[in-house]
């Protein structure tokens, strides 16, 4: 990282939280499986994009020599948040977007247990 100009301690600062809630992420989505995991994943990995992309600019401004242009240092400053806002409005719509025929979410996919067991008639009154 010192190559282009970082400390490995700010890179550890920016890019850890991510890779940790990658590592935390995906081990509760292997263990849990929920109904919408691919949007999931798709938004722990944009969100480590999102921290990775100012070292990623950082490298290709070295190796192509165009760090005077501001244009491009406004368009990364622009993009980074966006990604961002794109990874949390992945987890938003895992959660709160409709369901596919045949997803019930909360039952068990190895044994066919339903999300919710089917209750006898009850005689009331």
């Amino acid at each position: 990282m010192e190559v282009i100009g970082v400390p490995w301690f700010i890179a550890v600062r920016h890019l850890g939280p991510p890779l940790f809630l990658l590592a935390v992420g995906g081990a509760v989505l292997v263990l849990r499986r929920p109904a919408r995991r691919g949007l999931v994943w798709a938004a722990l990995l944009t969100n480590l994009a999102a921290a990775a992309l100012p070292y990623a600019w950082i490298g290709a401004q070295a190796l192509t020599a165009q760090a005077e242009r501001t244009v491009f240092g406004l368009v990364m400053t622009l993009l980074q948040p966006g990604l961002v806002v794109v990874a949390w409005l992945l987890v938003l719509a895992a959660l709160v977007g409709p369901r596919r025929s045949g997803e019930n979410g909360s039952g068990d996919d190895r044994s066919g247990t339903p999300a919710v067991a089917e209750q006898d008639p009850q005689n009331v009154g």
